[in-house]
């Protein structure tokens, strides 16, 4: 059964509600269809599909993105567990810059979020053993790697939980004043 896209307000985000078909065997779903999904991101092929899968209720992970030739947009999709995944809109050009988003996915709820270009990623875990697939447009390219601050006050994101983990890089990442001026 084919999903359902819907804009979110930061412009070429979405998200993509997936319904399974169900018999008494169990369902069948599509996580991923070209014809459905690739319009969001334009004539980028997914070239990468990684997996996070994080232990603690409560962890952050982000905020993170890619920059120059590396710069990737990403469809996310929780397989196991519930996440609060945020996007913030790193377009200097873009009428939402420096705004932010938050969808709550789940395993239950069969939503993923399309991250476009220039835009950072992170979530926190909203349960333990949370499993988070991630379809790239670019391969991981570490020299490219960039990110801001997850507790950034001048982005003020209000994360739903005690931030109970995150890593040292994370922790060591700018605001958005030292990327920005």
């Amino acid at each position: 059964m084919p999903a359902t896209l819907t804009a979110l307000p930061i412009p070429g985000a979405f998200v993509a509600q997936s319904t399974p078909h169900q018999d008494a065997r169990g369902s069948f779903m599509r996580l991923f269809c070209a014809n459905e999904f690739g319009d969001a991101h334009g004539d980028r092929p997914i070239v990468q599909i990684n997996e996070s899968h994080t232990v603690m209720a409560g962890a952050v992970r982000g905020l993170h993105f890619q920059h120059g030739d590396a710069a990737d947009a990403k469809w996310v999709r929780c397989l196991q567990g519930h996440v609060w995944d945020v996007i913030v809109d790193l377009r200097r050009d873009s009428s939402t810059f420096l705004q932010w988003h938050a969808v709550e996915l789940s395993a239950e709820n069969r939503c993923a979020v399309f991250i476009p270009e220039g835009c950072a990623h992170g979530f926190q875990t909203l349960a333990a053993d949370s499993r988070l697939l991630y379809l790239h447009t670019a391969f991981h390219n570490p020299a490219a790697e960039r990110g801001v601050a997850f507790d950034d006050p001048t982005l003020a994101i209000p994360w739903p939980r005690e931030v109970t983990m995150t890593s040292e890089r994370d922790r060591s990442l700018p605001g958005v004043k030292a990327l920005f001026g």
